[in-house]
């Protein structure tokens, strides 16, 4: 009798944990199935691991770039030539050296201009930037560079896209080489070609830091997403800029942009300094130069 009993009590044990299982089961499954919230979604995309897009280690030719030839805009005192670009040890060194010289005032007018100084300027042949697509909400930018020293020396790591500034333009890093510690960043939109909407006292940022950035290669660094752009220097945040009605950024996603390395000379930056003001020579190195997404 006792041993029916225990097996009764056995069966009834085994029934009742399995049915608690069951719905235990059943209630994690319920669960797993609701949407996260929107800061879940935030924290699994800060989670996400970044792919590898594209990069450049400067190690054969600039095969992946347009090399400018000609001068530029704002008032600058160079003319860009590829003789000003080398490769050497996995290093690109933009020249810049004070030498009389005429060519095209632009890419866009053939005139004949005469230039004070020489120096180099790339772009990267494909372009880049945040979707809806699948895999890339957000991308990355991201350049190791030694900045050239010297009064009038204007070196850039940033992005655009044509007709501009209809596709947007982010400033990543725009230095002055008398200033080794400060830089600053920048954001350009507008609806029409050649017609800013951005204002310059809303949007233009000074950055200070404890290092001179001529002396070493520091990382400059780019996170764009769809309401911010995060500028990030040695992988630490300077400034995080978030969307709203005077910078357009929300303009800017969706859009693809070209990345830009170059050296210009004078111009707008320098209002209040004379060329004879400027250094001779100087030097921007790039050791590597990444784009990624996730």
């Amino acid at each position: 009798m006792r041993r029916i009993l225990f097996f009764t009590y056995l069966v009834l044990f085994l029934v009742t944990t399995f049915s608690s299982c069951r719905d235990n089961a059943s209630k994690v499954t319920e669960t797993s199935i609701k949407a996260p919230t929107l800061e879940q979604q935030r924290s699994l995309n800060q989670n996400r691991q970044w792919n590898l897009v594209w990069e450049e280690e400067f190690e054969t030719d600039l095969s992946d770039w347009n090399v400018w030839q000609s001068g530029a805009f704002n008032n600058e005192i160079q003319y860009y030539r590829p003789e000003q670009l080398q490769i050497n040890d996995g290093i690109l060194t933009i020249s810049i050296q004070r030498e009389k010289i005429i060519g095209a005032s632009n890419p866009f007018d053939a005139s004949p201009k005469e230039f004070e100084y020489v120096s180099g300027r790339i772009e990267t042949k494909t372009t880049y930037g945040p979707s809806n697509a699948d895999g890339e909400s957000e991308y990355r930018f991201m350049a190791h560079i030694k900045m050239p020293p010297g009064n009038g020396m204007w070196p850039a790591f940033w992005s655009y896209g044509s007709p501009w500034p209809t596709k947007g333009e982010i400033d990543i890093i725009e230095a002055r080489g008398n200033l080794p510690m400060e830089f600053s960043s920048n954001i350009f939109y507008g609806a029409e070609p050649n017609i800013p909407l951005t204002n310059s006292e809303n949007i233009v940022v000074e950055h200070e830091v404890d290092v001179d950035i001529t002396a070493d290669f520091h990382t400059y660094e780019l996170i764009w997403t769809a309401n911010s752009l995060e500028i990030k220097f040695d992988g630490a945040t300077l400034h995080k800029y978030t969307a709203d009605p005077t910078n357009f950024i929300s303009s800017l996603f969706g859009q693809k942009q070209q990345l830009v390395l170059n050296t210009a000379v004078g111009g707008f930056f320098f209002p209040d300094s004379p060329s004879t003001t400027y250094v001779d020579t100087s030097n921007m190195q790039v050791d590597w130069v990444r784009v990624y997404k996730r």
